[in-house]
């Protein structure tokens, strides 16, 4: 099982940017499907965004246009640009791998218990 740390969340105002990071152990990282979530207090876990191994892109419909999900395999590295950041995009910010490389044959990420394997997550704090 892959270990996964999250960096790059902050505080930020609204409109500005960001780009976190999700750096997972493990030499067969690019044959990982790999996925954003974000949570805040008292909500269920949501999807952001997922790429699988075949760099198929999924996006929630509240992200289109504003956030970018990449991935750099020679540094076992998941990334998320985000853009026009908004104030209801303040969540803690996690990635999850699946090591099918499948993440969902549908138009929305997958769901989050889907998923088992979490790094401890970054915070993104967006100001009005």
């Amino acid at each position: 099982q892959v270990q996964l740390v999250e960096s790059g969340g902050g505080p930020v105002q609204a409109g500005g940017s960001l780009t976190l990071s999700c750096t997972a152990s493990g030499d067969t990282y690019s044959t990982y499907c790999m996925v954003w979530f974000r949570q805040i207090p008292g909500k269920e876990r949501e999807g952001v965004a997922s790429l699988d191994s075949d760099g198929n892109i999924i996006y929630a419909n509240s992200v289109k246009g504003r956030f970018t999900i990449s991935r750099d395999n020679a540094k076992n590295t998941l990334y998320l640009q985000m853009n026009n950041l908004k104030p209801e995009d303040s969540a803690m910010y996690y990635c999850a791998a699946d090591a099918t490389g499948f993440c969902t044959s549908s138009p929305t990420p997958p769901p989050a218990e889907w998923y088992d394997n979490w790094g401890q997550g970054t915070q993104v704090s967006v100001s009005p």
